[in-house]
């Protein structure tokens, strides 16, 4: 149990569990091995209400809080980073931004049909040369004659080539600024328009079943009134939801330490050795022990940060902390489970193998474990316990 955890959560959770049980873990071993993004799953992921969970009801998302929407991702994690890294990406980086800066017609244009998962929308930082740092961005967006020409490309981006990817929210360089800094806005971009195209990224070691791709953008032409937010603002419109995503990756990583620490301790209580399980084995059960103790931990925190954010507090520095930890603590449980499970724990017909290869992803994904501990630092020198 967790303080902060209402009926309604434990509901949630056992409703997104059951799905990820009933819905996933049967199958997603074949999709993790033929690299195969599975829609069907997604599209059972919208009809059980997953996508805009915590987006207005008047554009059809569900109204939740943002404690509710990272439960969900947990729960997904814990089966399976790559479903859970969908939702994720699709929430926090797809809608979190139209939300929070679209003006009324881009809300009622594009959330209806992303909130209801017929649509995946994604989010278009990372390019060869910016990542860690955004102002790298070296897209450009012309206005012409009313219209965003735009030319550039984006890397890593999740959510971006399968069949039901409809676009992506753009950073782009759009001027420059006084001191001849660049000026770098936010412009919501639908797939669908000439110049724009995508392809899917093959090869991974994690998230074999979600939909990683690589974009390219040829003079592709799309309104002005697609501009998120205020020009020159993309930066802080794309921190601002960095932010906001940290949690989810913290979620993923919390879901993946859990699945992984209930497989160990349930293989630890049958596998025997020298007569008797070794779970009875004080190597062995020490190793649970601190697997159980970090996963504590790491919800405590990541729940914490979520429970400032809903009650309208500052959350930046908590979001940065958690997802640091869940995502360290998932490399350090899934390591420790598989040692667990010892040359069994290697094989791809354990599910084990799959949890092991996905957290990697966790320390670099929306701000690498040495860009957070710069930005905790920071936060901390400057006045902020």
């Amino acid at each position: 149990m967790n303080v902060l955890i209402t009926q309604k959560n434990e509901e949630l959770r056992q409703k997104v569990r059951d799905f990820a049980e009933q819905e996933i873990k049967p199958v997603i071993l074949e999709y993790d091995k033929k690299e195969e993004f599975p829609i069907g799953i997604v599209k059972k992921m919208g009809e059980l209400g997953l996508f805009g969970i915590n987006a207005p009801k008047e554009y059809s998302g569900q109204g939740e809080d943002t404690l509710s929407y990272i439960i969900a991702v947990e729960e997904l994690a814990r089966v399976d980073g790559s479903m859970g890294a969908t939702l994720a990406a699709h929430n926090s980086l797809g809608i979190g931004p139209i939300v929070e800066f679209g003006t009324e017609k881009q809300k009622k244009k594009f959330l209806p049909q992303l909130c209801k998962g017929e649509n995946l929308w994604a989010f278009g930082l990372t390019e060869k040369n910016a990542g860690s740092d955004a102002q790298g961005v070296e897209t450009t967006a012309e206005l012409k004659n009313g219209n965003w020409l735009i030319n550039g490309s984006k890397l890593y981006i999740t959510n971006a080539s399968s069949a039901i990817a409809s676009g992506m929210t753009v950073a782009a360089i759009t001027g420059t600024k006084a001191g001849g800094k660049k000026e770098i806005s936010a412009i919501l971009v639908k797939s669908n328009v000439p110049g724009y195209t995508k392809k899917i990224m093959t090869g991974k070691l994690m998230w074999r079943a979600a939909d990683n791709a690589n974009v390219r953008f040829e003079n592709v032409e799309v309104p002005e009134e697609n501009l998120l937010g205020v020009r020159g603002k993309g930066i802080s419109i794309m921190l601002k939801t960095i932010d906001n995503g940290r949690l989810s990756i913290a979620a993923l990583g919390l879901g993946c330490a859990q699945g992984a620490y209930e497989m160990a301790k349930e293989y630890a209580l049958k596998r025997r050795q020298f007569g008797q399980p070794i779970s009875s084995f004080q190597a062995v059960s020490f190793k649970l022990a601190d697997m159980a103790t970090k996963i504590e931990n790491a919800r405590n925190t990541l729940y914490n940060a979520c429970w400032l954010k809903d009650n309208g507090h500052p959350f930046g520095k908590q979001s940065a902390m958690a997802k640091l930890y869940c995502s360290e603590v998932a490399k350090e449980v899934t390591d420790e489970a598989v040692q667990v499970f010892g040359a069994a724990g290697l094989m791809r017909e354990n599910h084990i193998e799959r949890f092991y290869r996905d957290q990697r992803l966790l320390q670099i994904g929306e701000g690498t474990s040495e860009i957070l501990k710069m930005v905790i630092s920071r936060k901390i020198l400057n006045g902020q316990w």
